[in-house]
């Protein structure tokens, strides 16, 4: 048997079949649309899922079950989706719409909750009882995998750690509250702060390499810069690393799990930022003398959401 993956983004969604063990067997795609009506989203969806199945060499009688990860909220139990800004919907019956196209069990969850359940199957945590995946991108999502189940929480919004307070009366964030992690631990909170430091210290690297336009910042050209030396870089990059350090710590104390994965675009700088995070974990983990969490950084990149998608079904 084989499970289907979709993986719905802002600009694509990814069809995948996988098998038992998270491999992608087969590949496909179609442009996400946010022109038409949900009904005619969710028809060109199944469509794919078809034309993917087909296309791999099987018939949907070797479907177990088919998922969905959105970059929204969902509801687990139900089969709805209570809002996804990116495709314009708010409360829709996903599941319900599903099955008038195909008759299969269908799950649905949330993008960076079903990447943690991915690498807990298939990546750097797979083996492991309890993980936690850490998306650091233009926000900060996350996903709890306990005994290779997601933990959705009893409401089925848990796990929204880019939305725990980090700063009291800190940056105001886009949920509303003020101190968000995703205002301090996202790759937008590095812009962020590297622009407020170089508009008074135009010497750095970073406005040389952006030739004077912050607007052209981004998280790699500051890491870039850090790595060489630049100290503007390296006060933004160390002050970025305290606050994933208190988060990871955090989420230690408070879950204890076996592993802690980082993942998303942030997570590129590789070992330059895995090694500092390492090291400020340990100065915030409560029991310093006992064993802790592994940290390790994603390793399935673009694929984690439909291997996660499609182990929603598992």
């Amino acid at each position: 048997m084989i499970y289907v993956g979709i993986d719905v983004g802002g600009t694509g969604i990814q069809v995948g079949l996988v098998d038992e063990s998270g491999k992608i067997l087969c590949k496909g795609g179609i442009v996400t649309r946010t022109d038409i009506p949900f009904d005619m989203q969710v028809k060109a969806m199944a469509d794919c899922v078809l034309d993917t199945i087909d296309k791999g060499g099987y018939t949907l009688g070797d479907v177990k079950a088919i998922g969905a990860g959105v970059p929204g909220v969902t509801d687990p139990r139900t089969g709805n989706i209570a809002f996804c800004t990116n495709l314009g919907w708010v409360d829709v019956p996903f599941v319900q719409e599903f099955n008038k196209h195909i008759a299969k069990p269908v799950f649905v969850g949330n993008d960076a909750t079903v990447a943690g359940l991915a690498e807990s199957v298939a990546g750097v945590s797979a083996g492991s009882d309890s993980s936690v995946f850490i998306t650091l991108g233009t926000g900060v999502g996350g996903g709890i995998v306990f005994n290779g189940k997601v933990w959705n929480g009893f409401h089925g919004v848990g796990s929204e750690i880019g939305h725990m307070i980090l700063e009291l009366d800190g940056e105001p964030c886009t949920c509303g509250n003020y101190g968000c992690v995703e205002r301090y631990c996202s790759a937008t909170a590095i812009i962020r702060m590297a622009r407020e430091l170089c508009a008074v210290h135009p010497e750095s690297e970073i406005v040389k390499v952006c030739e004077g336009d912050l607007n052209r910042v981004n998280a790699k050209v500051v890491f870039d810069a850090a790595k060489n030396g630049d100290e503007i870089a390296l006060k933004v990059f160390h002050r970025y690393v305290k606050y994933l350090g208190q988060l990871v710590a955090s989420l230690v104390n408070c879950i204890d799990p076996e592993v802690i994965v980082l993942g998303g675009g942030v997570s590129k700088a590789g070992d330059f930022l895995l090694d500092a995070v390492r090291a400020e974990t340990r100065r915030y983990v409560l029991y310093k003398t006992l064993p802790s969490a592994r940290i390790e950084l994603a390793k399935l990149g673009p694929d984690a959401g439909i291997i996660g998608a499609a182990m929603l079904g598992k």
